[in-house]
């Protein structure tokens, strides 16, 4: 027997519509690069992106073409994750922080036609323009320039549009977006969303024990919309009304701070090295930043140390700890408190909250070792393994066969995991960062974690140094904080009430800063490459 009901395609479309319609007045404001702000409201977007959809259409794109971005958070780029799309086609975030010649690739691989460029990008393009097939390049004049000879004026481009376009129907299974993974191990992947897995995402994130959007929210994705949909905060604020604050390239805490408090941003999300920064300078000047009551930071990419929850809340601002990856949409966990841990003592409630929380509805999880699936017992470790409605069940025109995938068809993430019996996931550490001294595991971010508790510590990033005895012993590398002072003995002597003797780091080193990935996270493999002649005393 079939259900009774309408067959109604789940589409970024209907997104765009329903806040076209119902939220028209909510604002869409962008920081541009001059820090002057621009002011948008969701009529506009929804006029421009039917007016973008419309000139594409007219441009000759066809259902499933890739029309690329190569730009900052700001209103142009939520135009194109709606109006490229209702037109059918497929929006590309190219990642500007990668070298010209892996954002060459990449295009090329996805088979990008079109793209759409900030005209403060446009060096950038120059440095691999001949390394591509585009047909036509788009430039949204941030500066208010004039667009250079040889490329087409954003604007007039939607001046093409006649403004009467009915979007294509749609599959729900059609794609929408593709992002590429950052490429830390052989060449970037592609991922294609659906519109169905996008709108299925955006509705699990906005939920009240997730993200708890709505349209009494100001949204503001500090994490690049280039980088995995920007964790789908500007789908969630179009799908709730909520009004949308964009920091365009100014990602300093000064400036983060300064448009939090204007526009009065109640929920933002980065990575931890962003709100370290906008810690140190809440710390010393938390009187110059009046910020809404209860705001929220949702923190992703990389652990959060617990340090950092402690001293925030210290400020009056909760961190919500997330965890997901590019081949989930990208959400898969949050940290949210059950309400039957409400009553254990704060330690315990820290402890949960750095965690790497619970797995959305729908995200079904598992943890496998070598004897099989894992209890959840909070001790038994593994690779986390995922599946889901979001999640990703290959790549996008793969080179070759992928072992990120499982026989039975679970994503495996890599992530060394346990879970405890409330099905709180806590990542002990990526399956390449783990520390095999003796025949027994060292977890790299419980000593990172532990040692950025310290009032010294600004970051800290732990990596296996071969050793003739005990095969591989820890090296730490840390980061003071400015005018801070700390000696190695004095951090040794701090991790050694937290962990048994034989964690501890062999040897302290001191740097100037810890290398990142594109996207904030430690780029442990740069570390290693530096210390790969670094000897430990026998």
């Amino acid at each position: 027997m079939l259900g009774t009901m309408m067959r109604f395609p789940l589409t970024l479309s209907a997104m765009l519509e329903h806040a076209g319609k119902l939220h028209g007045e909510v604002e869409i404001v962008s920081r541009l690069p001059d820090k002057s702000l621009h002011r948008h409201r969701y009529a506009d977007l929804y006029r421009r992106a039917h007016r973008l959809a419309e000139a594409l259409a007219k441009a000759g794109l066809k259902r499933g073409e890739r029309v690329a971005t190569l730009m900052w958070n700001h209103y142009a780029h939520v135009e194109a994750y709606f109006g490229i799309p209702a037109a059918g086609g497929v929006f590309h975030t190219l990642n500007l922080r990668l070298s010209p010649d892996d954002i060459a690739y990449i295009a090329n691989h996805a088979g990008d036609r079109f793209l759409i460029v900030d005209d403060v990008l446009l060096p950038l393009y120059e440095r691999f323009r001949d390394k591509v097939k585009l047909e036509r390049v788009f430039v949204v004049s941030l500066t208010g320039k004039p667009v250079p000879q040889g490329y087409e004026d954003y604007e007039a481009f939607l001046k093409t549009a006649s403004g009467d376009f009915r979007f294509p129907e749609l599959d729900e299974n059609e794609a929408c977006g593709m992002c590429y993974t950052s490429g830390t191990t052989g060449r970037p992947k592609g991922v294609a969303y659906s519109h169905r897995s996008m709108v299925l995402h955006t509705m699990a994130i906005s939920l009240p024990d997730v993200l708890n959007f709505s349209m009494r929210q100001t949204l503001a994705p500090v994490v690049p919309m280039f980088h995995a949909n920007a964790w789908g905060i500007p789908f969630g604020a179009v799908l709730t009304g909520a009004k949308l604050v964009m920091p365009g390239p100014h990602l300093d805490a000064e400036s983060l701070l300064d448009l939090f408090s204007r526009e009065g941003v109640t929920c933002a999300g980065g990575v931890p090295s962003i709100w370290l920064g906008v810690l140190d300078l809440l710390r010393r000047e938390r009187a110059k930043y009046p910020l809404p009551p209860n705001m929220r930071l949702l923190v992703g990419g990389s652990a959060c140390p617990e340090a950092m929850l402690r001293a925030f809340d210290e400020l009056g601002i909760t961190i919500i700890h997330a965890w997901g990856m590019t081949e989930m949409s990208p959400v898969g966990t949050m940290g949210t408190i059950k309400p039957r841990l409400d009553q254990a003592d704060a330690d315990t409630r820290y402890a949960y909250r750095a965690k790497q929380g619970i797995a959305l509805p729908f995200v079904e999880v598992r943890v496998i070792n070598d004897e099989g699936e894992a209890p959840w017992d909070g001790a038994s470790v593994g690779e986390l393994q995922v599946r889901g409605p979001w999640v990703a069940a290959s790549y996008y025109n793969p080179e070759e066969k992928s072992r990120t995938w499982t026989e039975d068809g679970w994503l495996r993430t890599g992530d060394v995991v346990n879970i405890d019996a409330e099905g709180y996931i806590k990542i002990t550490d990526r399956t390449k960062d783990l520390i095999k001294s003796g025949g027994e595991w060292i977890s790299s971010v419980d000593l990172e974690n532990a040692l950025m508790g310290h009032p010294a510590v600004l970051e800290a990033a732990v990596i296996a140094i071969p050793h003739a005895k005990w095969q591989e012993r820890p090296l730490a590398c840390v980061v003071l904080k400015k005018g801070a002072s700390a000696t190695a003995a004095e951090l040794k002597d701090f991790l050694a009430a937290k962990f048994a003797n034989w964690w501890l780091p062999d040897a302290i080193e001191f740097v100037e800063e810890i290398p990142k990935t594109t996207t904030g996270k430690f780029q442990k493999t740069r570390l290693r490459e530096q210390f790969k002649d670094y000897r430990l005393a026998s």
